[in-house]
């Protein structure tokens, strides 16, 4: 892409936590900062990416071009990177997939937007897949309660995407949307189970009067983990029909969004 659609696209992105318009509109895109191989001063590109459980995977497509992008370049000669997700900061170390574990992860993407076929085939090359595994995260400003709702946005946003996803999908349910799912139903079990080790009970020694609060909060962690299990159920059947599948994550964004929406009216002023 041109640098000054580049950097439009950087401005939007970072101005509205990683929402953009235009041709990218509800398209899953972060901003990775690399440093020149050649130059040594950091250079900033927009990317789509697909999440891999606890990595994500952006592959080095460059439109069809016949040569590999800088950023790529600039990753084999220093893999570590910064990572924006328009809710998130860190920083990331990238692995270049090689053999049949990238040909795995360049199946799902096709197989769920074939336009990366189109580019490897355009671009006479084969596209390389880049994993980045986050290192460092940068905590959110301002307080605690912030944080939480930063994390709570993030949630809220995977959910809206994975919906479109499955709208979009075909008769059968892409393999990448799959694991699009099960990241997501990864990401919540681990944000519930540290809630409910640490951040309720720290809560609790400090604001008794809050017990009612994180009592309902508990339940209501046990009401979605049932039903995180059923998705995850649903997810390993061979068969799954996307409307059967949409089904269920409508069903877990009602409950989640109605736990996050109280949760975050009852804490985040003890937080902060």
């Amino acid at each position: 892409m041109p640098m000054d659609f580049n950097q439009q696209i950087i401005d939007e992105f970072r101005a509205n936590k990683g929402e953009v318009g235009g041709p990218f509109e509800g398209a899953r895109l972060i901003l990775l900062t690399t440093t020149g191989a050649r130059s040594g001063a950091p250079h900033t590109v927009p990317l789509g990416y697909l999440p891999d459980g606890d990595r994500i995977l952006v592959i080095a497509s460059a439109g069809g071009s016949p040569r590999h992008p800088a950023w790529y370049h600039s990753l084999r000669a220093d893999p570590r990177a910064t990572v924006e997700t328009g809710i998130f900061t860190y920083q990331a170390k990238a692995v270049v997939l090689e053999g049949e574990e990238r040909d795995r992860a360049f199946a799902r993407a096709v197989e769920l937007d074939a336009g990366w076929a189109a580019y490897e085939k355009k671009s006479g090359r084969t596209l390389p897949v880049v994993a980045l595994t986050a290192t460092d995260f940068a905590p959110p400003a301002g307080g605690l309660g912030d944080a939480l709702i930063a994390m709570h946005d993030n949630f809220r946003r995977e959910l809206d995407l994975i919906r479109r996803e499955v709208r979009a999908s075909g008769p059968r349910l892409a393999a990448q949307l799959r694991v699009n799912c099960l990241t997501m139903c990864q990401g919540l079990h681990v944000h519930h189970s540290r809630e409910d080790g640490h951040m309720f009970p720290a809560i609790a020694d400090r604001y008794p009067e809050a017990a009612p609060v994180l009592a309902r909060l508990r339940d209501e962690h046990e009401v979605i983990a049932r039903l995180l299990d059923e998705l995850q159920a649903l997810l390993r059947a061979d068969d799954v029909a996307p409307a059967d599948l949409l089904a269920e994550v409508q069903r877990l964004t009602g409950e989640l969004e109605a736990h996050l929406d109280y949760e975050e009216k009852q804490l985040v002023p003890l937080l902060n």
